[in-house]
């Protein structure tokens, strides 16, 4: 993207404030790889902090830019001269997948195929160092499932704390990737709860709240898009990135509008009555254990037999029903183990309350 492109699309949106009504407002840069153009990333964070003051706009304190990088080149004097300028209003997440054979599966360098890992956790410990409470974000297809569990205690050694995990919502699961998933999840649970990490470290496939029937009160559309503006170097609008045509297989682009002529209401409306029931099949409606299957919006789309993002995308069906399964056993476990610890510490205080008799 070119500078007076991005100038375009910011005046845009803090000139707009029917469409932007949001008390808070998100920058975000993504890629590939941002850092790539840290320059200009920079010079257009400047423009955009400048314009806020210039129009005393409510966001001038509101505000957060947010980076989503690999990591490689985290050190680079120049995106630490950015950090350095930009931190309270910063907010930076390295990808890291896993352990070394994990993450180098997918994250290879373009005319080497040599794997990015090393180069990225050497980087780790000065990324937690400025963001302490910052967590990683791991998605998991089906030729890495086997290394789910060493993968996740491998981050939690590294000193990341939080990690959200998920796997993708293409239909790229073979027979049994569900039970392998089950096993590699539970065999993780007992890691975690036998060696007491569930009071310091998050991993976010076990959750309290899923695996529960839905009724009609819980009708929201799972992800944001339609509801954030994604913009492409040229200038295109996108009710999310994976609308625009790099992210798509099958389907044509889906453009909302562009820097010069704005938003096309009418191109957006289908995104704005999007909700549960309206895009899911009767078995998802029904079924007993629909809270915390999600779904994107953009795979809907793409998958989808026709031109229309009302038809919701089912290919992770099974592997939620194994994230379910092993949830349960999860929580089941810790839930004993926490009540069989309060009884030994009653038992213990009851002991010393107890005095000997005096003959």
């Amino acid at each position: 993207m070119d500078l007076d492109t991005a100038k375009l699309a910011v005046d845009y949106i803090l000139s707009t404030p029917d469409l932007f009504t949001e008390e808070e407002v998100g920058w975000a840069f993504i890629g590939g790889e941002p850092l790539l153009e840290i320059d200009l990333i920079d010079q257009i964070c400047d423009y955009i902090k400048i314009e806020m003051f210039r129009l005393n706009h409510r966001w001038f304190n509101s505000y957060l830019i947010s980076i989503s990088t690999n990591g490689i080149n985290y050190s680079d004097k120049k995106v630490q001269n950015f950090i350095e300028k930009n931190k309270k209003h910063l907010s930076i997440g390295i990808t890291i997948d896993g352990t070394e054979k994990k993450h180098d599966l997918n994250r290879v360098y373009k005319f080497t195929e040599k794997g990015s890992y090393k180069d990225v956790v050497k980087n780790i410990p000065l990324w937690q160092e400025q963001f302490p409470d910052s967590s990683t974000k791991v998605t998991v297809s089906s030729d890495d499932i086997p290394y789910i569990k060493e993968s996740v205690i491998h981050i939690f050694e590294l000193g990341i704390n939080s990690i959200y995990i998920n796997v993708v919502f293409e239909n790229v699961w073979k027979d049994g990737d569900d039970i392998i998933f089950e096993q590699q999840l539970t065999d993780l649970a007992d890691y975690i709860i036998d060696n007491n990490l569930y009071y310091t470290k998050t991993c976010s496939f076990f959750d309290e709240k899923i695996g529960k029937p839905l009724n009609n009160d819980h009708n929201n559309n799972w992800c944001g898009s339609g509801r954030m503006l994604s913009i492409d170097a040229a200038g295109n609008f996108y009710p999310c990135t994976r609308f625009a045509q790099y992210s798509l297989r099958d389907k044509e682009t889906w453009i909302i509008g562009n820097v010069k002529d704005g938003i096309d209401k009418n191109k957006l409306r289908p995104f704005l009555t999007l909700d549960r029931t309206t895009q899911s099949p009767e078995e998802c409606i029904k079924c007993e254990v629909a809270s915390g299957c999600a779904w994107c919006q953009g795979e809907n789309f793409d998958a989808a037999e026709t031109h229309t993002v009302f038809q919701r995308a089912t290919a992770i069906c099974k592997m939620h029903k194994a994230r379910v399964r092993a949830n349960n056993y999860y929580w089941n476990k810790l839930y004993r183990k926490l009540e069989l610890e309060d009884l030994r510490e009653q038992y213990e205080a009851n002991k010393r309350e107890v005095k000997p008799e005096i003959c």
